[in-house]
């Protein structure tokens, strides 16, 4: 499979320029005319100058796409009045030849213009020499398809001989389309070969938009695969292969060596079949990539699949996921929602007795109504983002609603240990400050608080200290979230944990 890596605006412009003398420049129509609707700039950088005629006042606009801003040029007007007018065309230097393309508008007539800087050069490298290389400049790059991040884009990793490898953010298709990439049938092991530009996403290097100039199909295939993600117990993964080389070897990553086993490989001409066995998950989430190899006696071909096991959720305090490593293990969160960052997504802040974390994200946020005070348990991975954790691809398991009310309200409710409460009172008095027993008033009644603890989920001595803890104090206001109790008849908050305060001073 072949595809053309063409310079559709170059082509055209410098066809039309060599076709063009000086009477010809001038582009004729009613309303507008320019005296060339051809611009070009050095490769070195500098500016040229076109004259616009225009019987009404106009407009200059870049066109702009996803490949192409078109930041690199600068047009010295951009709206001008009726009469002549002189617009300028400027560029610093430019690593390899670069296109744009500009509409001159005046009432319901438009004018393109076309800009070139140089042309178009296409330099053939290891992938080595393009990490090395500097942003901008555009390469022919051949290797093996590594893996593939995302199937709409045509976002995946590019391997060569060299051993380095480089992130590909978008892939053209045979039109010069983007969003097509499935049209090409790129698949991991196949070897190709792609132009386009070097840039850099937040110091990573990686080739954007990139063009494909040709497939070579690898010789082993994987077709199918049956019970793709295992259950906790384990059982058989399956793996159908067409293979076109001499034999298949499956590779097994070291660290799934330890719970996961080939069976039988089973082949009759160009079908193979590989039965590997899993063994029971007693601990988080897991997945490995299988890879299976074949060759034609020169080259070697792979193609890869990815296995999954589900694991057990890991019941866990906010401190002990922080401290857990990345990965694919479920935990099990129980805390209160301190903060929503994005209501839509369901990005929060989660805290409880020991600590807090970003959620990024809880499945079906939006349409449950819930809000800061609210008590959830979710369950998620440990994740991170630059380097601060998270957790992610979290699912709602339950939740309880937090109300917040006056103190005189609160006495009306029932005693009723599973329906909370919010409240924001002063600090009257301090009963005991190990489990922070205190008395709490407001505009509205007074109530005796009967343990607070330092947050949700407390339990032994992790309910102790939040007094000194928090800096607590007579005068200070308090917000805890506690059901409503009695003792011998009167009134009070019980069980209940912290969750701000305002100090006195």
């Amino acid at each position: 499979m072949k595809f053309k890596y063409l310079f559709p605006l170059f082509i055209a412009v410098l066809a039309a320029l060599a076709s063009c003398d000086d009477e010809e420049t001038m582009t004729l129509l009613d309303e507008i005319r320019v005296s060339s609707s051809f611009v070009a700039i050095p490769q070195d950088g500098g500016s040229t100058s076109i004259t616009i005629t225009a019987k009404d006042s106009w407009t200059v606009e870049k066109v702009t796409t996803d490949k192409d801003d078109v930041e690199w040029l600068t047009i010295s007007s951009t709206s001008g009045g009726a009469g002549e007018s002189e617009i300028t065309f400027s560029a610093s230097s430019a690593l390899d030849g670069r296109a744009a393309e500009v509409l001159l508008s005046t009432d319901d007539v438009t004018q393109r213009i076309n800009i070139i800087q140089g042309l178009p050069q296409i330099s053939v490298a290891t992938i080595a020499e393009v990490l090395e290389a500097p942003d901008g400049k555009n390469f022919r790059v051949s290797g093996v398809c590594a893996s593939i991040s995302n199937t709409t884009y045509g976002n995946w990793y590019l391997e060569d001989e060299t051993g380095s490898s480089i992130y590909i953010y978008g892939t053209l298709d045979a039109k010069g389309g983007e969003k097509n990439f499935l049209s090409l049938g790129l698949e991991v092991g196949d070897e190709v070969t792609i132009e386009g530009p070097k840039s850099s996403y937040k110091g990573s290097p990686q080739m954007v938009n990139v063009s494909v100039v040709e497939i070579n199909k690898s010789l082993v295939k994987v077709d199918a695969v049956e019970n793709e993600v295992l259950p906790v117990e384990g059982g058989e993964f399956i793996a159908y292969l067409t293979c076109k080389g001499e034999g298949v070897s499956v590779e097994i990553p070291e660290d799934a060596e330890s719970w996961l086993s080939i069976s039988s490989i089973q082949s009759a001409g160009t079908s193979s079949v590989v039965t590997f066995k899993a063994e029971a998950n007693e601990g988080g989430d897991r997945e490995t990539i299988l890879t299976f190899s074949t060759t034609d006696g020169t080259k070697n071909y792979t193609a890869e699949t990815t296995l999954s096991q589900k694991g057990a959720i890991v019941d866990a305090s906010i401190a002990e996921f922080l401290a857990a490593e990345v990965g694919n293990t479920q935990y099990r969160l129980a805390g209160v929602i301190a903060e929503i960052s994005n209501a839509t997504y369901g990005n929060i802040y989660l805290q409880d007795f020991s600590g807090e974390t970003f959620v990024y994200g809880i499945e079906d946020f939006g349409d449950k109504g819930l809000k800061v005070g609210d008590i959830i348990t979710i369950v998620g991975r440990r994740s991170e983002y630059n380097g601060s954790p998270q957790v992610s691809g979290a699912v709602l398991e339950s939740a309880k609603t937090v109300t917040p009310l006056t103190i005189a309200e609160v006495l009306t409710k029932p005693d009723d240990s599973n329906t909370y409460f919010m409240v924001t009172a002063e600090i009257t008095s301090i009963d005991n400050d190990v489990y922070g027993n205190v008395y709490l008033k407001d505009d509205s009644g007074e109530i005796y608080v009967y343990g607070c603890y330092p947050g949700y989920g407390a339990t032994g001595d992790d309910r102790k200290g939040v007094i000194e803890a928090k800096g607590l104090k007579v005068g200070d206001t308090l917000t805890m979230i506690a059901t409503k109790s009695s003792y011998n008849g009167t009134n009070q908050l019980k069980y209940g944990f912290y969750f701000s305060h305002v100090s006195a001073e």
